[in-house]
């Protein structure tokens, strides 16, 4: 049972009374009327295959107050796009699954490449922007979550945590950041966001000083949470990077456009766990090692935004000063997983830090060798602004691909 504390320069919306999913979703009912709701759901295809989504799936038949839901869908052939429509066929509410590898979605993107508007990455970064993009064409909803495919412990409340203080009326939050403990299997999770986002903060807070992007960064519990809601508005100008570091780069977008008094943090459950990805300590390019490099390069950018200068000397002492914080820290969690009954394997921890040290490192070196990347996709409005009818043809592409492969 959590407290009422608060602290930080963002709100936090606590689960202090466990309030039940029938109550939850009577108000969330109401609000509907006022503020439609939509659900954003970025997929792989293998996540079908698994047991994690359908029960994800089982959930989501039971809320009534969503009025859509957008599934964006990675890496799937022709039959494969066919089995995902049955799949999600018996969703009660109004669902539409974009494909992103069918040859209509195929050929936009192909266009929005050739005015340099389109995603350069493959990945979850440009599978949630074009959910986005289909979101604002059909203006279907207003307050819009979205959450990933693969949360094992997945119940319907999360969603309605998540959602209602943004579908809330006489709330004034724009933007609401869910985050939870990460246990798994008795043990403590959660290894990026504690043994990379939160000493890496606090090393540049050491480091270069104070700052409000610092401070607010530092209010987040779960920084890295997959799980967010916005208003439909927010999702037009929401500038958003194209690689790992999507949640942290959303979170540095909301400050810069938008007061503190409209961005809050919401407990949406007391246990999460999802699919783990591999540490993949000898390849730089795949899993919590490059994740570790494409988050550090986005605290990089914003902190130059903000008129720091960064050279080799500076990343060595970041990386020295992240050191330390990062290991007095593990025995932190240490403490805290043996008084809550759970697992921590310290060595394992360590290793982890030396290898985000050593990504400190070459994402400063990315960062200096690389003047003129371009890390952020074009908002939805500057799309519009190229190409007026681009939301027709996103709607028409979707329509095309269901009425064709529909059973």
């Amino acid at each position: 049972m959590a407290d009422s504390f608060q602290s930080g320069r963002v709100t936090t919306l606590h689960n202090i009374t466990n309030r039940s999913i029938e109550d939850l979703e009577a108000d969330l009912i109401r609000f509907s009327y006022i503020r439609p709701m939509g659900l954003i759901l970025p997929s792989l295809y293998s996540e079908l295959e698994r047991p994690a989504l359908a029960h994800i799936v089982d959930e989501l038949e039971k809320v009534p107050y969503l009025n859509q839901i957008v599934i964006g869908l990675d890496r799937a052939d022709e039959t494969q796009f066919r089995h995902a429509l049955k799949y999600f066929k018996r969703l009660p509410q109004n669902h539409k699954i974009l494909w992103n590898d069918g040859p209509n979605l195929r050929k936009i993107d192909e266009m929005l490449s050739k005015e340099g508007l389109a995603p350069t990455e493959m990945g979850k970064g440009r599978n949630v922007w074009y959910c986005m993009g289909y979101s604002l064409a059909s203006e279907q909803a207003e307050a819009i979550a979205l959450h990933d495919c693969d949360i094992v412990t997945y119940d319907r409340v999360m969603l309605a945590r998540l959602i209602y203080p943004v579908a809330n009326p006489s709330f004034r939050y724009q933007f609401s950041k869910g985050y939870y403990s990460r246990v798994a299997d008795n043990n403590l999770g959660g290894r990026v966001s504690r043994l990379l986002v939160t000493p890496l903060v606090r090393t540049l807070q050491n480091t270069l000083g104070h700052s409000e992007n610092l401070d607010y960064m530092d209010s987040f519990r779960y920084p890295l949470a997959g799980e967010f809601c916005m208003r439909r508005d927010v999702m037009k100008g929401l500038r958003m990077p194209g690689d790992w570091g999507l949640e942290i780069g959303v979170l540095v977008e909301m400050l810069r456009n938008y007061s503190t008094r409209r961005i809050c943090q919401v407990e949406i459950a007391d246990i999460y766990d999802h699919k783990h990805q591999d540490v993949s300590h000898d390849d730089e390019e795949s899993g919590l090692s490059k994740m570790s490099i494409d988050i550090a390069k986005a605290f990089y950018r914003k902190m130059a935004t903000n008129g720091i200068v960064f050279n080799k000397g500076v990343f060595r002492t970041l990386k020295a000063t992240y050191y330390r914080i990062a290991l007095d820290l593990i025995d932190s969690y240490r403490c805290d997983a043996m008084m809550n009954g759970l697992s921590i394997d310290c060595h394992a921890e360590e290793q982890m830090v030396e290898l985000f040290a050593e990504n400190i490192m070459k994402a400063g070196d990315h960062f200096l060798n690389n003047p003129m990347e371009q890390p952020f996709v074009p908002h939805w409005n500057r799309v519009v602004s190229a190409i007026p009818d681009i939301y027709d043809q996103l709607l028409e592409a979707v329509e095309k691909d269901e009425r064709k492969y529909s059973d």
